[in-house]
């Protein structure tokens, strides 16, 4: 099995003019951009052209960003997450279920729009994990 730890970016609206800025100085190039407008379940209507989800690839390693929606306010330390993508639902909620021990869970792990099984937590070390089985 092939399990991807990628890191993972929160902005608080600026996103979109992250995604440039890296796109200039790294040669990112995206890969995948969703606004929440693109999304069935769109938090808010002031909130639809923010980033819901970006892939971007630098070389070959790969970076995902995107805006919290403002019920989740990113704080300071919050704006990087690991990010553990699976292509296997099992293997994800066998990640999720192993770093939930003294977590707190901030999405239970579930089947979503966007993916087959995901859930977020952060861990009882501080660390903030979303757990994803990408689609194929």
């Amino acid at each position: 099995m092939n399990t991807k730890i990628i890191p993972y970016l929160m902005f608080s609206g600026d996103a979109k003019a992250a995604m440039e800025f890296y796109q200039k100085v790294l040669g990112a190039e995206i890969i995948m951009e969703v606004t929440y407008g693109d999304m069935p379940d769109s938090p808010s209507q002031d909130e639809k052209d923010l980033i819901a989800h970006a892939h971007l690839k630098i070389d070959s390693s790969d970076i995902m960003i995107s805006d919290s929606p403002s019920k989740f306010p990113v704080k300071q330390g919050d704006q990087v997450s690991i990010c553990l993508s699976s292509h296997d639902v099992e293997r994800s909620k066998q990640f999720f279920d192993g770093l939930k021990e003294g977590a707190l869970i901030k999405m239970p792990f579930q089947e979503t729009s966007f993916s087959k099984g995901y859930g977020s937590l952060v861990d009882r070390f501080g660390v903030t994990f979303l757990i994803d089985t990408a689609q194929e």
